[in-house]
């Protein structure tokens, strides 16, 4: 295994740590020699690789939204280039609702972290700021995906459409509706995509025949 090899690894098995820790303590409980020690590594090489806390978190979430530790932004890989090559809304939803479920399950537990710390640590400002813009991009992106394959609602404008799926999105809900009310997560999947159909297309009877009960 070479150097680089091994560095990989180690920074793949302090994130994977750190997401673990983050969610069942919290933000403030979560210290650096905790998150070392169920990652088998000394503070010096967490603080080396990640610096603070709060760059901890932000890595560990981009860790958990993409499920591996490639820089390869999440819409710029395969599976959005496949979603942007189909041609009509049935086959574009079926391959973003898995990817968007899968990456809800590992990661909105840690987002609601991190908006939770904001509240009292200024350091984490920032970074609340950078993931609801990126929940925005997101949701815009779907947006026009659907918009190329078929027509919005007359009275839905763009900007509308953006925040429908930005708050459908919302981690906050996936978290309630998977946790409190016992929803697993294909059964949050399919309601992301009835709801897409319901709430925004104009011909929303023919798309939503992918959303199945």
């Amino acid at each position: 295994m070479t150097r680089e090899q091994r560095a990989r690894q180690t920074r793949g098995r302090i994130l994977g740590a750190a997401s673990a820790q983050f969610v069942r303590s919290g933000y403030g409980a979560t210290t650096i020699r905790a998150l070392a020690g169920a990652a088998g590594v000394s503070v010096p090489t967490v603080e080396l690789m990640f610096g603070t806390k709060s760059a901890l978190l932000r890595a560990a979430i981009s860790f958990a939204i993409r499920g591996d530790a490639e820089p390869t932004a999440m819409l710029n890989r395969d599976w959005a280039v496949r979603a942007q090559a189909t041609r009509s809304i049935a086959e574009f939803l079926a391959i973003v609702e898995p990817v968007l479920t899968e990456a809800q399950q590992r990661s909105a537990g840690l987002v609601v972290v991190a908006f939770e710390a904001a509240r009292a640590d200024e350091s984490m400002r920032p970074v609340a700021d950078q993931l609801r813009s990126q929940r925005a991009e997101t949701a815009a992106w779907i947006v026009d995906g659907l918009r190329k394959r078929a027509p919005l609602r007359a009275e839905i404008s763009r900007d509308r459409a953006i925040d429908t799926v930005w708050l459908l999105i919302d981690p906050h809900g996936f978290c309630a509706l998977t946790q409190d009310r016992g929803w697993t997560p294909e059964q949050f999947g399919r309601w992301f995509t009835d709801s897409v159909c319901r709430l925004l297309l104009a011909q929303a009877d023919a798309a939503r025949t992918i959303a199945r009960d």
